[in-house]
């Protein structure tokens, strides 16, 4: 293990927590000057921004002849994104979901999922294919900046009060100049970290597919990890949970659709990548949906049970590339006991955080017809 690639995940760990640090607060000034919500900025500027890493190494491994590693480092952000980032920035602060990614961006995400897997059956993503998922990923950009301004004029027009000058954010120009600087140190930071987990890893012999659905795609989302984190540490929950699902949109929609649509015959896509991993990203977008879909929130427990789950499924792709004996056994933990428990605890919670819901908006309109409520 050289102790140069050591020093490169060290120091590209410092530039990314100082980049998302320049990042979320630029991002979040640029919200309230251009009249959008956190959750807007989080759901296409910031997801396109910490999105860089992902294009750059996709497109790199696709002019390199590389397609294993591009479909993988896409696959594995996104699972990376949806399990790990977003479990830890709920254990750091509970995250609140607005209605917006309720109605829209979720099911967007899952509907990309479900057609990436689609497409991507025939071991191809053509130039066609591509096109259209990048065609879906502009017109969710478009439409959400556009339903968000008509929502923050229609609030404005109902307050009819003049905007408070205490605590004025910065400038368009400098809030630009502070997301700009963040995306910088951001992909510098995981770029260094990545040059040197790679190094290790195919020093101990690792295949690309699995660098690229562990290490690389890892590494790739630090940005968004920096990101969602600090904004939930500043308390900018809806940037942080804008920032990963818009993230995986322009992760299949941009990452891989413009790829698809450079290259010459397509994307080819690894028969494992369609055996196991698109169908475990299509899970994890799902599993995400009640969770969101019910009490609006992203509970400390709901984050952890993310976090152990992304755990699990990094250790099956590791036993499974190094053939360990210990794989047979882990599997039949995994089928058996541990994949059904989170199955059974999920739909649980959703039936009771449904019937709760039910519940208070059966109160309020009581309370709105002038009924008593006991």
């Amino acid at each position: 293990m050289d102790l140069l690639d050591i020093a490169r995940i060290l120091g590209g760990l410092v530039l990314l927590v100082v980049g998302g640090e320049l990042l979320v607060r630029g991002a979040s000034n640029l919200a309230t000057r251009l009249g959008l919500s956190p959750l807007v900025v989080g759901l296409t500027v910031v997801s396109v921004a910490t999105s860089a890493p992902e294009f750059a190494v996709t497109v790199g491994a696709v002019l390199d002849g590389q397609p294993e590693l591009a479909v993988g480092n896409v696959v594995g952000s996104n699972i990376a994104n949806i399990l790990l980032i977003l479990g830890i920035a709920a254990l750091v602060l509970p995250l609140t979901v607005r209605e917006q990614l309720v109605k829209i961006d979720v099911p967007v995400m899952v509907g990309l999922s479900v057609a990436l897997l689609l497409v991507a059956l025939d071991g191809v993503i053509t130039t066609v294919e591509g096109l259209i998922l990048l065609v879906v990923m502009v017109a969710h950009t478009v439409l959400t900046v556009v339903v968000s301004r008509r929502k923050q004029r229609r609030e404005l027009r109902k307050r009819r009060a003049p905007a408070s000058r205490e605590g004025e954010p910065m400038g368009v120009l400098p809030a630009l100049g502070l997301v700009v600087a963040g995306v910088a140190l951001l992909v510098l930071g995981a770029n260094l970290l990545v040059a040197g987990a790679v190094n290790i890893a195919e020093a101990l012999g690792v295949s690309g597919l699995v660098v690229g659905l562990t290490v690389v795609a890892v590494g790739t989302s630090l940005p968004e990890l920096a990101a969602s984190v600090i904004a939930a540490v500043r308390g900018e929950r809806d940037l942080a949970v804008g920032n990963v699902v818009g993230s995986c949109i322009a992760n299949i929609g941009l990452v891989l659709g413009v790829p698809a649509i450079i290259s010459s015959g397509g994307l080819p896509v690894p028969f494992p990548a369609i055996a196991l991993d698109i169908p475990l990203m299509v899970a994890a977008s799902v599993a995400l949906a009640p969770v969101v879909f019910t009490g609006f929130t992203v509970a400390r427990w709901e984050g952890g049970l993310f976090v152990l789950l992304y755990l699990a499924y990094t250790a099956f792709v590791v036993l499974n590339a190094t053939r360990h004996e210990a794989l047979q056994g882990f599997e039949i933990v995994m089928v058996i006991f541990v994949l059904p428990l989170v199955g059974l605890t999920l739909l649980v919670t959703a039936t009771f955080e449904a019937g709760v819901l039910a519940e208070r908006r059966r109160v309020r309109q009581k309370v709105a017809d002038g009924e008593p409520v006991p």
